[in-house]
């Protein structure tokens, strides 16, 4: 048998493949016949396009202000959490949220709590003035303010001594019950 006729074959199809390839690709369009009108043609200019504004963040909840995995090992040992309004004193910080996770079901006087607001810097300012009389500890570290309770009525402090604190920073404000478990607070 012939391998030269398999070969030619071959280069006949592949030929007629591409020639069947560049007759199905679209002609170009014809181009318009112009009518010559008396007025001229309209100009056309393009506005700056201004950004959309940014969907506001969703509403902080007991399961986003905090950690996923803070979320995981409490649900993961029973607990869940009730939400109550963030207070300084009187003050009820508006769109702010205080959760306390505990085991609802059973009786215990365990648990943690967790809690997020925005603050402007008149109730900041305020709020500290009102902890410090009430005989909180004020600190500062960097760009943050921290005020926790006196360590002498703590019931539970962390491992530096520290109790309930609240942390100050640029528009917000954070509290846990402990200094270091402010660092689960990951909200916004």
């Amino acid at each position: 048998m012939n391998r030269r006729i398999p070969l030619a074959l071959g280069v006949l199809l592949t030929a007629a493949a591409l020639s069947a390839c560049a007759a199905t690709q679209a002609a170009p369009a014809p181009k318009p016949t112009s009518t010559r009108s008396k007025q001229p043609a309209p100009v056309v200019t393009t506005a700056p396009s201004t950004p959309e504004p940014e969907a506001p963040a969703a509403e902080p909840t007991c399961e986003t202000i905090i950690s996923p995995g803070t979320v995981e090992a409490l649900t993961g040992q029973g607990w869940t959490a009730k939400a109550e309004e963030f207070r300084i004193g009187e003050t009820v910080l508006e769109g702010g949220l205080m959760c306390m996770w505990s085991d609802y079901d059973t009786p215990s006087d365990h648990g943690q709590m967790y809690a997020w607001a925005p603050i402007d810097e008149s109730t900041a300012v305020t709020a500290q003035q009102h902890l410090v009389q009430e005989g909180w500890v004020r600190s500062v570290e960097e760009d943050r303010t921290y005020l926790t309770e006196d360590p002498a009525v703590a019931l539970a402090t962390d491992e530096d001594g520290y109790g309930m604190t609240y942390e100050f920073g640029d528009g917000w404000v954070k509290f846990a019950d402990t200094k270091q478990s402010l660092l689960l607070i990951e909200w916004p």
